[in-house]
């Protein structure tokens, strides 16, 4: 049984190399194997590079809102104004009909608003570091009927 399985092994091996070391094509096949092996070789370096970036990307990420658990830093309103407005445009689909107010960490939104849309953009708000309260005076609407604001494709946030 071993022999037999050793003199299988020996002629693939065997018609491996001919296929190989042919005088007529053998040139060519070396030259497209090699090919190959680089082509592969390249994509995995490249991965790999991507991997490793992604990787210290998001062990940055995690120190640094490690730190901002632990640092309690003097905000200001407009600041804060900033990040909520950062999120929103993240969240509704016209970013832009939401206005935002802000003072001591309290955050008030009022505007008109998808109902599609009002939970996610009330949770995200709330998620935002700095924010301690947010107050609701969003005009929330079935749909975007004939309110001016929600016309239109996805709007850029304004500001």
């Amino acid at each position: 049984m071993r022999k037999g399985i050793a003199v299988l092994g020996g002629i693939g091996i065997g018609a491996g190399l001919m296929f190989v070391f042919d005088p007529e094509r053998g040139k060519r096949r070396r030259a497209m194997m090699r090919d190959r092996v680089t082509g592969t070789a390249n994509k995995l370096s490249c991965t790999a590079g991507k991997v490793n970036r992604d990787l210290r990307n998001r062990a940055y990420g995690l120190v640094a809102e490690a730190k901002g658990l632990f640092k309690h830093e003097d905000l200001t309103d407009e600041v804060l104004i900033d990040r909520v407005r950062s999120k929103i445009g993240r969240v509704v689909s016209h970013a832009g009909a939401v206005e935002v107010a802000a003072t001591d960490g309290r955050v008030t939104l009022s505007g008109p608003v998808l109902v599609s849309e009002a939970d996610k953009l009330m949770r995200g708000v709330r998620l935002v570091r700095g924010v301690k309260d947010v107050e609701n005076q969003l005009e929330v609407h079935e749909q975007a009927g004939d309110i001016p604001a929600l016309q239109g494709p996805r709007a850029v946030a304004a500001g």
